[in-house]
């Protein structure tokens, strides 16, 4: 059983954007905008919930196609 490219490319867009958000993140920490800092890790800890809900579709999607 193969994982949908719908599945695979949204799965990859959340990883893209939690690297780019974490990447920022440190960023600000060292410009010292603490603000940004709070923002974009709410933004990281959002993502992972998200993409644990996506790759949890996926593996229900495959298994139904399996019966």
């Amino acid at each position: 059983m193969k994982s949908s490219y719908r599945g695979v490319i949204l799965l990859a867009l959340i990883l893209f954007a939690s690297i780019v958000c974490t990447q920022y993140t440190v960023n600000m920490y060292f410009a010292q905008r603490y603000m940004e800092v709070l923002l974009l890790s709410g933004a990281t800890v959002v993502l992972f919930p998200l993409a644990w809900m996506v790759l949890r579709k996926d593996q229900r999607d495959r298994r139904e196609q399996g019966k």
